[in-house]
């Protein structure tokens, strides 16, 4: 039987520890004395936006779902920024989340939300609760040679890239004293704050927030998180649809993970996007309507009220009858496409005025649907 201390993930405790301890007690003591310039500041930004979107667009929508294909150099880039973030490796931070998605929410979930959110944001780190994923779980990133290098070196280029950069950088702008800073700020605080970002994403997002595509996991959308984690927040959306590449999904929905790979598919380090047909996101979420729907219906029991039961009547007629509607002029758009060569510029503008019409109307029912079950 494993003993308390013998759970203990020391290396990672010890890290862990150490980091927000000197953040919250050497970083503000360095302050005092040095105060901080736009130097030092500027390069936290820039390692903490390096290092955070490493993470979120490569460790795991690049590596772990292929959401996309990369130039070597986009790979490189993450990779060696991914390191700085002192995750682990990508290809064993992948094969721990491919995991997650797998099990999500029971005992294999190697962040198992419903073991508290404790644990789901740092707990499963500090202490040894099974194996260690084995990686079997990405055969196809162990045919990568660049993801392989930085599995085989992560150990040196993580304590390089993290504190060694910065710390350098700082010495050649500044002496030993911007060194220190560079070291402190760009280093120390900023590995402590994105490892939160990340842990967040974890915990926080299978917390806080809506279901509106599937209540079968915890996971949820939340705009609050998607500020918080470079655009992961839309939760709910990504373990329904996970090999997309978009986690906010809607266009005005904040996802700045999702703006940078479409920046790089538009200079051509980045290509075969992957995405989810609107047809698809949409009857997920009317299903899930439904679903809501006949629970509340079933928990209130018989009898419902006339008043509510001819306002549901109405919602769902509504919801048929736009859903038909948005089918009918989605299949006049894809088969207008498809001879796209035959049809007037005009024509053509005319069948998509009528699918975004279809579109807003069916959105219009969807949204009466969800006033219909709250009331």
């Amino acid at each position: 039987m494993r003993t308390p201390w013998g759970s203990i993930r020391w290396q990672n405790s010890f890290f862990l520890i150490t980091t927000f301890l000197a953040t919250i007690i050497a970083v503000p003591i360095y302050l005092w004395n040095h105060g901080i310039d736009a130097f030092q500041l500027g390069m936290f930004v820039v390692f903490f936006f390096a290092t955070g979107m490493s993470i979120t667009l490569g460790y795991h929508r690049l590596f772990s779902h292929l959401t996309f294909h990369a130039h070597w150099s986009v790979k490189l880039f993450t990779l060696l920024f991914g390191a700085a973030a002192f995750e682990g490796s990508a290809v064993a931070w992948s094969a721990d989340h491919r995991k997650h998605h797998k099990h999500v929410d029971h005992d294999e979930d190697p962040y198992d939300i419903s073991k508290g959110l404790f644990f789901a944001h740092i707990g499963w780190l500090l202490f040894r609760t099974g194996p260690d994923t084995p990686l079997s779980w990405v055969r196809d990133l162990q045919k990568d040679r660049l993801a392989m290098w930085q599995h085989r070196h992560y150990v040196p280029l993580a304590f390089g890239m993290c504190f060694g950069v910065p710390a350098l950088i700082g010495f050649a702008v500044g002496g030993w004293d911007a060194a220190l800073g560079a070291f402190l700020l760009s280093g120390v605080a900023r590995v402590v704050f994105v490892h939160h970002m990340t842990f967040c994403i974890n915990s926080l997002c299978h917390w806080i927030g809506d279901r509106p595509y599937s209540s079968k996991c915890t996971a949820r959308d939340s705009f609050l998180m998607a500020i918080f984690t470079f655009g992961e927040g839309y939760h709910n959306y990504h373990h329904e649809f996970q090999y997309d590449y978009r986690n906010g999904v809607k266009p005005w929905q904040y996802d700045p993970t999702k703006w940078a790979i479409w920046l790089l598919n538009k200079v051509g380090l980045v290509r075969n996007l992957r995405v989810v047909d609107e047809e698809k996101i949409l009857k997920a979420q009317i299903a899930e309507q439904q679903i809501l729907l006949s629970a509340k219906l079933e928990k209130r029991g018989a009898p419902v009220c006339e008043s509510l039961q001819a306002l549901l009547h109405a919602a769902q007629e509504r919801m048929h009858e736009a859903f038909v509607r948005w089918e009918v002029a989605l299949a006049d758009w894809r088969a207008a496409a498809e001879r796209r060569h035959e049809l007037s510029r005009e024509h053509r503008r005319e069948l998509k005025r009528e699918l975004d019409e279809a579109t807003q109307r069916l959105r219009d029912a969807l949204r009466y649907l969800r006033y219909a079950h709250e009331a």
